[in-house]
């Protein structure tokens, strides 16, 4: 049996994630692969509920301690009944956000801090991270997703401009402290193109 593997794929709003994500998915599998594909929030029935709380309602719905609260919440119940037993059975788990969201979006943008929001991950989750983080890095991908999607498809993604370049900062923080697990990914160009640099930076794992 080969060797299990984490992966999460990050990004800005308007990268093309769920594009890539169902792209990698099948590469993956075509490389011989037994891949569950999951999501954050969500991911197990516990955290699918806390998603609903999280990315509905108004757009101050929640304090941005209380939403990093919920994430870390959600995050713990993900691991623990979803990824880990994946692991345990041999297989890759691709999950459509991580940890890195948190860090970014309420650590980093949101002002908390990115070690503080690390710290309710150390607690909720044990520390457990990605074998691998890839960060898709598109510079107009937030008027991207405002063409597509109008307005705003829920309460995180409606959040203003600046709110949004601080967490394209806060990704590029975060892979220059951890070169070995994050790695960012040019999103430009074709979305074959793009898988193709996706499965590059995970070649040294398969």
């Amino acid at each position: 049996m080969s060797t299990a593997r984490f992966i999460s794929l990050e990004g800005g709003e308007g990268v093309g994630k769920s594009t890539q994500l169902r792209a990698l998915e099948a590469a993956l599998r075509a490389a011989g692969k037994d891949v569950l594909t999951t999501r954050e929030p969500g991911g197990s029935t516990g955290a699918e509920a806390i998603r609903s709380l999280l990315l509905g309602g108004d757009a101050d719905r929640w304090s941005m301690r209380a939403e990093a609260l919920l994430f870390a919440a959600a995050r713990a119940d993900h691991v623990e009944k979803t990824i880990k037993p994946a692991l345990s059975e041999g297989r890759w788990v691709l999950s459509d956000r991580f940890l890195d969201s948190s860090l970014a979006y309420q650590g980093g943008a949101g002002g908390l801090e990115i070690e503080a929001v690390r710290a309710l991950h150390r607690f909720g989750s044990n520390d457990f991270l990605p074998d691998r983080t890839l960060v898709l890095v598109l510079p107009e991908g937030q008027e991207r997703a405002r063409q597509r999607d109008g307005d705003a498809s829920d309460r995180i993604g409606g959040r203003d401009i600046a709110y949004h370049a601080a967490v394209a900062d806060a990704f590029a923080s975060i892979a220059a402290a951890e070169p070995k697990r994050v790695r960012m990914v040019d999103a430009s160009g074709s979305p074959e193109e793009v898988t193709r640099r996706l499965m590059t930076e995970l070649a040294e794992l398969l």
